[in-house]
């Protein structure tokens, strides 16, 4: 664990009390700037979105906390498929670490707890997307282990 200022990083599920926080983490890039609305009060869709996030049994928002501050999120949604013999998947989404404290190890270790998790459930492989516009994103998953061994494609409904 990436020890700062003496403490180590915990994980736990997100509660209601940390969205201001999320949201606020889902904005701070160029991006999510373009995309999020991290002003007050929040928009509802996010109260509405984190309560079915919550209620399902098969998705887990991961936050990771540093002397009692969210310093980074992801989601773990877990998938069953029927290719690879009926194998889970964990998808990887919404992977954010609070900006001052990037490049310090904490999304290594938030991308390790959901992979531990996706495991434990049963989980054969996890996957994720990353946008094309964030290849320091990319190169970090690559270092992580995952590869492009598939074109993502997306339509906007």
């Amino acid at each position: 664990m990436v020890k700062r200022y003496g403490s180590q990083i915990s994980f736990r599920d997100a509660v209601s009390e940390d969205l201001e926080s999320l949201v606020e983490m889902l904005s701070d890039d160029e991006l999510g700037a373009t995309r999020e609305n991290a002003s007050l009060p929040l928009d509802k869709n996010y109260l509405k979105a984190f309560e079915q996030i919550s209620q399902d049994l098969n998705n887990e928002l991961i936050v990771a906390v540093l002397d009692e501050v969210i310093v980074g999120m992801l989601q773990l949604t877990i998938i069953q498929y029927l290719t690879h013999l009926g194998t889970a998947r964990g998808l990887i989404e919404s992977v954010r670490v609070k900006s001052e404290f990037r490049g310090s190890g904490v999304g290594q270790q938030l991308v390790t707890e959901a992979i531990q998790r996706a495991r434990a459930r049963g989980c054969g492989m996890v996957q994720l997307t990353s946008d094309k516009t964030r290849p320091d994103a990319i190169r970090f998953y690559r270092k992580l282990g995952f590869v492009g061994s598939h074109e993502g494609l997306k339509l906007k409904l």
